[in-house]
């Protein structure tokens, strides 16, 4: 198993200097998630070859690597003006991964949960188009399905999954999502079998206790989803049975932590959720 830290908390740390605060924190992989300078949440990416060569450099000589990269771009949104500029986003990301010597990318699902059916169709139109460059460049894509994406629940994500039917395209199970995801932790994991090549930790509490009234959102209907990023154990995630369902199925895979809820302490959340995972494993 591959513990990488997803840096989103440290993205005022210059790029180049990045690799080596991550090994000082601890860690030997990185989920590269977006940042300005580099891979911009649904804009085009910003790094040059000699910015690529240049990270690529500084990771080796901090020893740590990219387990993967993850872009964020509208790819199955209603628009498709919009649809059509994010696949070309993502080729360029592809070829930043490949440049970057990174097999490896995952994403979201997106889209809108209003019009699922729409979305899916333009899911499967940048699919046509971007499926053949991940079969040719050896990429694993590795999907999850986000609050508020066209598919949230967990079974339906991992089934539109296997319906992709590609060696290279994998499931991604979100810890701090599981409440979104329809709560059966487990179930999800276990239907996933060897497809769950990835999984996301961080804490969150469920939005759905009290009868609905933990979170009071106004006005009353509101579409929000909430949730958290929060430390190993700030939560209700069942952190036994996770642990547990990946060894039951024998995970080996990347396993990223990706809290965002402390940037006042960054440093010491990425050492202190390190040190909670390794008492788990």
């Amino acid at each position: 198993m591959k513990i990488a830290l997803d840096p989103y908390m440290l993205r005022k740390v210059p790029l180049l200097d990045l690799p080596r605060t991550v090994a000082d924190l601890g860690y030997q992989y990185i989920e590269l998630s977006p940042r300005d300078d580099f891979l911009p949440f649904f804009l085009h990416p910003r790094a040059d070859n000699a910015t690529v060569a240049a990270f690529r450099k500084a990771l080796a000589e901090a020893e740590v690597e990219v387990a993967s990269v993850l872009p964020l771009y509208r790819w199955s949104g209603p628009d498709e003006d919009e649809r059509q500029a994010a696949v070309r986003y993502w080729k360029r990301a592809i070829e930043i991964t490949v440049d970057l010597g990174v097999t490896v990318m995952n994403s979201e699902f997106n889209g809108r949960p209003a019009l699922a059916a729409e979305s899916e169709a333009q899911f499967w139109r940048s699919m046509e188009e971007l499926l053949p460059i991940f079969e040719r460049e050896g990429v694993r894509l590795v999907l999850e399905p986000h609050p508020d994406d066209f598919i949230e629940d967990g079974i339906a994500g991992v089934n539109l999954v296997r319906g992709i039917n590609s060696d290279l395209v994998t499931f991604l199970y979100c810890a701090p999502h599981t409440f979104h995801q329809g709560g059966n932790l487990a179930e999800i994991m276990r239907h996933a079998g060897p497809l769950l090549t990835q999984v996301h930790m961080a804490d969150s509490f469920d939005f759905r206790g009290s009868s609905g009234l933990r979170y009071i959102v106004n006005p009353p209907g509101s579409t929000a989803r909430v949730h958290q990023h929060l430390d190993i154990g700030q939560g209700e995630v069942n952190w036994d049975l996770f642990f547990g369902t990946l060894k039951e199925i024998g995970f080996d895979g990347i396993a990223t932590v990706c809290v965002f809820a402390w940037e006042e302490r960054a440093a010491d959340s990425a050492r202190v959720n390190l040190t909670k995972i390794n008492s788990y494993l």
